[in-house]
């Protein structure tokens, strides 16, 4: 198996918590649907078309997070336009506020190291192509459109599968992916788990959530693995 794998980042991100409403949180790192787009957008995949292209059945995702997570909190100024009349004066009144602040959570600087594996030979030449070569067909951004992201070309990489595989792991660890001594406690590293979106229909209707486990400070995660993947310049990684 072939693994293509880039670097994405920018200032800012924001992958909102599908639980949160008028203080909207952000996920520590994009989920997989939300990865899927960003490759949509760099091959120039119409939105209704994008699960299909590099949805979960076609393609296959893992994602390291390459420097340690840190968020921050900014107010985000809202426009209330649906009362057209009273937005544009038409109608006088006083109580009428056109705007609101909401605060929403960021995060700060981050970088995200992507390995994307597909199962049409021509679909992943021609993203590979596009990275390597900096293009892409649509402006990539980290959640929201205003928040531009960037990328930089690692590498293709030969994978090797491994079942039952016991040691480090740099990717971010699906819970189901866990055999049955699950995740090894080492001292000096923090455990974190958010419940995420795996899988998205044409229709962008969650069809699978599943538990992820990540170390925010971008340390390795050491345990037993159903099925890991072993790179050939030495990094073995877990696909979502």
């Amino acid at each position: 198996m072939k693994v293509l794998t880039f670097d994405l980042y920018g200032d800012f991100a924001h992958f909102r918590k599908y639980f949160t409403t008028t203080s909207p949180l952000t996920f520590s790192f994009p989920p997989p649907p939300t990865i899927s787009g960003i490759l949509g957008a760099i091959y120039g995949t119409p939105k209704n078309e994008n699960q299909e292209v590099f949805g979960y059945e076609n393609c296959k995702i893992a994602l390291q997070i390459r420097k340690p997570v840190k968020k921050i909190r900014m107010g985000l100024n809202f426009i209330n336009t649906k009362n057209d009349k009273k937005y544009f004066r038409l109608i006088k009144d006083e109580s009428y506020q056109p705007r609101t602040q909401i605060r929403a959570e960021f995060v700060k600087s981050p970088i995200y190291r992507i390995f994307v594996a597909h199962e049409d030979s021509n679909i992943f030449q021609t993203i590979t192509k596009y990275i390597q070569s900096h293009r892409s067909f649509y402006t990539v951004s980290l959640g929201l459109s205003e928040l531009l992201a960037d990328f930089r070309f690692v590498g293709v990489f030969e994978a090797e599968e491994i079942k039952n595989y016991e040691g480090e792991i740099c990717t971010v660890v699906p819970k189901k992916s866990l055999g049955q001594s699950g995740i090894e406690l080492e001292a000096n590293k923090k455990y974190f788990k958010d419940k995420m979106p795996i899988k998205m229909n044409k229709d962008r209707v969650v069809e699978i959530y599943d538990d992820i486990i990540y170390e925010p400070d971008a340390k390795y995660i050491s345990g037993q693995i159903k099925t890991a993947y072993k790179l050939e310049n030495g990094g073995t990684i877990v696909f979502f």
